[in-house]
């Protein structure tokens, strides 16, 4: 697998609260946050550990062997050193494609996501 992609931004929430919000996206029917495009599927957990990590299979079913790792460390603060990267398994995406997958990544997690916990 080649990495994309990967961004490391802040979440307000502690990474047990960020892990449920990614391993159950609709756990809180009040603050929905993963909001899907026509071509985007609901992601599958392919594998996690508590409180640190989560893999989710792909968004996209034109990209099947997309994945996308979440680690999620503690910063010094109560909050979530989110670091997101997007792996395929063949890295000869085009330039557009690229910029699309990263943008989606970037308006779901560090904006959707960040902003169903209040930031």
């Amino acid at each position: 697998m080649h990495a994309i992609g990967t961004r490391r931004r802040n979440q307000p929430a502690p990474p047990h609260a960020i892990f449920a919000a990614l391993t159950n996206p609709d756990r809180d029917p009040t603050r929905p946050w993963l909001k899907l495009l026509k071509d985007e599927q609901r992601p599958t957990v392919l594998d996690s550990e508590h409180p640190t990590l989560v893999i989710w299979s792909t968004l996209w079913p034109k990209h099947p062997s997309a994945r996308l790792h979440f680690d999620l460390p503690p910063d010094n603060h109560g909050g979530t050193n989110l670091r997101w990267t997007l792996y395929v398994a063949s890295p000869d995406l085009d330039t557009s494609t690229l910029g699309h997958l990263r943008h989606r990544i970037n308006t779901l997690i560090n904006a959707n996501l960040r902003r169903s916990f209040g930031q």
